[in-house]
C-alpha cells in the first residue's frame, strides 16, 4: 500500500500543466484529491482520466479571492470530512517591462496570482489542519525567487514572497505537526515553454513528473521532519 493512500489533498491550479500531472502522480499513489481550478470542463476531464476517479472531486474557485477560497474549503470538508494537506500550484508567469517602466497592473497581477492565491489558501486551510492534528502544505515558488533577472521583477518578487511566506508559516506551525515547504522549479518542460523558446533544448528542462514526485514526497510521512525548506528542482535548466 502506498504511504499516501487515502490522504485527502487539496490541489489548486489543477487544470494547468503542472497541476494535471501532479494530480495523475498523486492519484496513482492512492491520494484522494480535491481538484481546484477555474475551468470546469478541464477539471472534469482530468478527474475522469485519473486512476481512481471516484477518489477525486472537482471544485471551481478563483483562489485570488478569499471568499471563494472559504466556500471551496467548506465544500471540501463537506465532501471528504477532513483535509490532510494543501498543494498550492495556482499561479502565473509573465515577462514585461523594466522596473522603472512596469505599470502597477503588472505588479498587481503577479502578486495576485502567486502570493495572494497562496496566502488565501493557507489562511483558509490551517484551521482545518489544526483540527486534524497535523498536515502538509506545499507551495510553488521558482528559481527566479532567489536570482532576479531582467524584465521579470514582478514575477520574481512575487515568488520570493512565497518563499518568505513559507518560512514564516512553517515557523508558526512547527509545534502543530504541520509542515510547510516550497519548491523552486527551474524551467519546466511544458508546451507553452517549448513554443516560447524553440531555440532551447527542452531535454535540459525539468519534467513535470519530476516536480510532482517531489511534491508527493513532501506530503508523505517520510518528509515529516522537513519544514520551512525552499527546495531547488532545477534539473539541468
Amino acid at each position: 500500500m502506498s504511504p499516501l493512500n487515502q490522504k485527502i489533498i487539496i490541489l489548486t491550479g489543477a487544470s494547468g500543466n503542472l497541476g494535471q500531472v501532479t494530480a495523475q502522480v498523486l492519484a496513482r499513489q492512492g491520494v484522494r484529491l480535491a481538484l481546484v481550478g477555474r475551468d470546469l470542463a478541464t477539471l472534469g476531464d482530468l478527474r475522469q482520466g485519473l486512476t481512481h476517479p471516484s477518489n477525486a472531486a472537482v471544485f471551481v474557485a478563483d483562489v485570488r479571492h478569499p471568499d471563494a477560497v472559504t466556500v471551496m474549503m467548506n465544500q471540501v470538508i463537506s465532501r471528504f470530512g477532513r483535509i490532510d494537506g494543501l498543494v498550492n500550484i495556482a499561479g502565473g508567469f509573465t515577462m514585461g517591462a523594466a522596473v522603472h517602466d512596469a505599470p502597477d497592473a503588472a505588479w498587481d497581477a503577479m502578486l495576485d496570482l502567486n502570493l495572494r492565491t497562496t496566502r488565501n489558501c493557507i489562511r483558509a486551510v490551517v484551521p482545518h489542519l489544526l483540527t486534524a492534528g497535523g498536515g502538509r502544505i506545499v507551495n510553488i515558488a521558482a528559481r527566479g525567487a532567489v536570482t532576479g533577472a531582467a524584465y521579470m521583477a514582478p514575477y520574481a518578487v512575487s515568488k520570493a514572497a512565497v518563499v518568505t511566506l513559507t518560512e514564516s508559516v512553517a515557523a508558526e506551525l512547527s509545534a502543530h505537526h504541520i509542515t510547510v515547504n516550497c519548491l523552486l522549479p527551474g524551467t519546466l518542460d511544458t508546451p507553452d515553454n517549448r513554443a516560447a523558446m524553440p531555440e532551447q533544448n527542452p531535454a535540459h528542462w525539468v519534467a513535470l513528473e519530476a516536480v510532482a514526485d517531489v511534491i508527493a514526497f513532501l506530503i508523505s510521512d517520510a518528509a515529516r521532519a522537513i519544514t520551512g525548506a525552499a527546495i531547488p528542482v532545477y534539473g539541468r535548466s
